[in-house]
């Protein structure tokens, strides 16, 4: 028989919190969106801004970067920028946004180990800093369905590799209710609802049939 001690209603320490993460986002940026052809690129745009208002909801660190944005990539997204308007964005040269000291000094200065990370392309400008980080014993969580490559092998075979180096694939919808996690936290719980009725697809769409039928039978 295995000892099996400490049998406790608790959560597990490899749970996404928003005392324990950190979330950057990488190069969601106009030229790398014409090179992504993995998938559905309104898709990942949406995911894109799911996960950035579930880091807003749980006021979590975040890091947002791009790569030449003035002499061949363009300006961060919009819609991402509007998300956090008065977040500084680093720009870089490096492919690796973990070889630019600004960006990793950034990420140390939280105090976190758990990197949650999205972006353009998956298999080089994600690949590369996540290997990165899990050579220096962070804990790297992919959000897959904010990030994109080039062609549909080139992001899962990144996927790929990253899982084979110890990073988690993760999506956009499981962060943020990993976060959450209890529906009895009300102080996040409406703002979650929005998030998901916004960007959850057929998902918030029920949530919205939900409500409307609970309001119906309140008022009856």
């Amino acid at each position: 028989m295995s000892n099996i001690v400490n049998i406790e209603a608790a959560p597990s320490p490899d749970l996404l919190t928003p005392d324990n993460s950190v979330v950057m986002f990488v190069d969601h940026q106009p030229q790398m969106f014409f090179g992504a052809g993995n998938g559905d690129r309104t898709a990942v745009i949406n995911a894109t801004v799911g996960l950035a208002k579930a880091a807003k909801v749980f006021d979590m660190p975040v890091v947002l970067t791009t790569v030449a944005a003035e002499s061949f990539s363009g300006p961060i997204m919009p819609q991402l920028a509007e998300v956090f308007p008065d977040k500084k964005i680093y720009d870089r040269t490096t492919m690796n946004p973990w070889e630019e000291s600004a960006i990793v000094e950034v990420v140390k200065a939280t105090g976190r180990k758990k990197l949650i990370i999205a972006g353009l392309w998956t298999e080089v400008c994600i690949v590369l800093p996540a290997l990165s980080a899990l050579a220096q014993d962070y804990e790297v969580y992919v959000v897959a369905d904010a990030s994109a490559g080039a062609t549909p092998e080139a992001h899962e075979h990144a996927i790929q590799r990253m899982i084979s180096a110890g990073a988690v694939p993760v999506t956009w919808l499981q962060v943020l209710l990993e976060l959450q996690r209890d529906w009895g936290r009300v102080e996040t719980y409406g703002p979650v609802t929005d998030v998901v009725k916004e960007h959850g697809g057929a998902y918030g769409l029920g949530l919205v049939y939900a409500q409307s039928l609970s309001g119906a039978h309140a008022a009856a």
